[in-house]
C-alpha cells in the first residue's frame, strides 16, 4: 500500500505535482484560449471572390465589397473593372440587379444578414422617429414601439414588402407635411429596400426625374395619392395617443444688447452743426489727429445736455419722505436717513 502511495506520489511530482485529469484540463483551456485569440476564419469560400475567384490566401489585401441592392460580395477590382464605366447588372448568376459603383461599401458584419437586418432598422429608425414625450401615456408609446418592430420585422421577413413601404412613405410625407418641408428634401429621407423587387416595375437605369416621375405615376395609378375632396388623407399608420406636433416658432435673430436700445430718443444727431467756434475746431489739425470724429463728441454733448428731462424734481421730493426696500434705496442706512427728515449723510464711513 505504500509502495503503491509513493509511487503516486512520484508519478505527480513528474508531472509538476498535478494529477492526469488536471492537466487535461489545463491544456483543453489553453486551446481553447489560443484558439480564441486567433483571428476567425469562415470557410474557404468566405475568402474567394465570386466573380474573378480570387483567393485570399494569394492576395491578402482583397478587400470585398457590398452593395445594398442586392447585398452580393464581391472583390475591390471586380467592382473597379466592371461598374466603372456606369450602372450594370450584378454579375453574380441569377442576379438581375443594376447596381452602381457609388453605392459599393465594405461590410460592417461578416454575415450579411446581419448588414441587411442593421440596414433596414436604420432606415425604418428614420421615419419612426417619435419619442415617449410625443405620447400622453406610456402605453401608447410602448404600442407605437411594438407596431415599429412589427414593421421592421416584416421587411426583415419580406413579408408583405410593397404594402409596408408604401406605409412607411405615406407616413413619411405626412411628418413632412407637418413640418412644412417641401417634397424634394425629405425624399432622399426614405429609400425603400433596394434589396426587394420593386412592384411598380421602376428601371433603375432611369435618371433621377425619370424616375421619380415613374414611382408618381405608380403611385397615382394605385390610388396612393387622394384628391382634395375625398376626406383626410391617409397617414399609412394611426395612433393612439399622439400629440399633435407644433411646429416651434423660428428662431429670433442674436441681439448682443439684449434689447436694450442705444438710439437717442430725445434728439436727433446731426453730421454738422453751425457754429463758429466749433467750425474752428473742426478745421484744426491737432483736433481731427488720432481718428477722432466729431460726432462722437456731438453725441456726448446732447446727452448731457438732455439726460435728464425724464427726471421730474416734485415727484423725487415728494417720494423722499417715504422709506422703501426697493432698488431706489440702497441701503438701511439710507432709509434712516430718509426717515429723519432728508439732511446730509454722513460720509465718513463709505461702508
Amino acid at each position: 500500500m505504500s509502495k503503491a502511495r509513493s509511487n503516486g506520489q512520484a508519478r505527480q511530482g513528474e508531472a509538476g505535482g498535478a494529477s492526469p485529469l488536471s492537466k487535461s484540463l489545463y491544456s483543453l483551456s489553453l486551446a481553447q484560449h489560443s484558439n480564441a485569440s486567433k483571428p476567425t476564419r469562415t470557410d474557404a469560400a468566405s475568402d474567394m471572390c465570386p466573380v474573378c475567384k480570387s483567393s485570399r490566401y494569394l492576395n491578402p489585401d482583397m478587400k470585398f465589397l457590398i452593395n445594398p441592392e442586392c447585398y452580393h460580395k464581391m472583390c475591390e477590382s471586380c467592382v473597379d473593372r466592371i461598374f466603372s464605366h456606369g450602372p450594370a447588372p450584378c454579375p453574380i448568376a441569377g442576379c438581375a440587379r443594376t447596381l452602381r459603383k457609388g453605392k459599393f461599401r465594405q461590410a460592417t458584419f461578416e454575415d450579411l444578414k446581419v448588414e441587411r437586418e442593421v440596414d433596414i432598422r436604420r432606415r425604418v429608425a428614420s421615419i419612426m422617429n417619435k419619442e415617449e414625450s410625443d405620447f400622453e401615456t406610456l402605453k401608447d408609446y410602448n404600442d407605437y414601439l411594438e407596431t415599429v418592430e412589427e414593421i421592421t420585422w416584416n421587411l426583415i421577413l419580406k413579408i408583405d414588402v410593397d404594402e409596408t413601404n408604401q406605409r412607411l412613405q405615406r407616413w413619411a410625407d405626412a411628418q413632412a407635411a407637418e413640418l412644412g418641408v417641401s417634397n424634394s428634401r425629405h425624399r432622399s429621407a426614405f429609400e425603400s429596400d433596394p434589396s426587394q423587387p420593386s412592384a411598380t416595375g421602376v428601371v433603375l437605369k432611369k435618371g433621377g426625374g425619370q424616375r421619380q416621375r415613374a414611382l408618381d405615376t405608380a403611385n397615382t395609378s394605385s390610388g396612393n395619392t387622394s384628391d382634395a375632396g375625398a376626406g383626410p388623407k391617409d397617414k399609412g399608420f394611426a395612433f393612439r395617443g399622439l400629440k399633435k406636433r407644433v411646429i416651434p416658432p423660428p428662431e429670433a435673430p442674436f441681439d448682443p444688447f439684449d434689447g436694450w436700445s442705444i438710439v437717442p430718443q430725445y434728439y436727433t444727431l446731426q453730421s454738422e452743426y453751425d457754429a463758429g467756434w466749433l467750425t474752428e475746431k473742426q478745421n484744426d489739425i491737432a483736433h481731427r489727429v488720432g481718428g477722432y470724429q466729431f460726432s462722437n463728441f456731438y453725441n456726448r454733448a446732447l446727452e448731457e445736455a438732455l439726460g435728464g428731462l425724464t427726471v421730474f424734481v416734485g415727484e423725487e421730493i415728494a417720494k423722499r419722505d417715504e422709506p422703501s426696500l426697493d432698488a431706489g434705496v440702497a441701503t438701511l442706512r439710507a432709509v434712516g436717513a430718509a426717515m429723519a427728515g432728508g439732511g446730509d449723510v454722513r460720509m465718513d464711513d463709505v461702508f
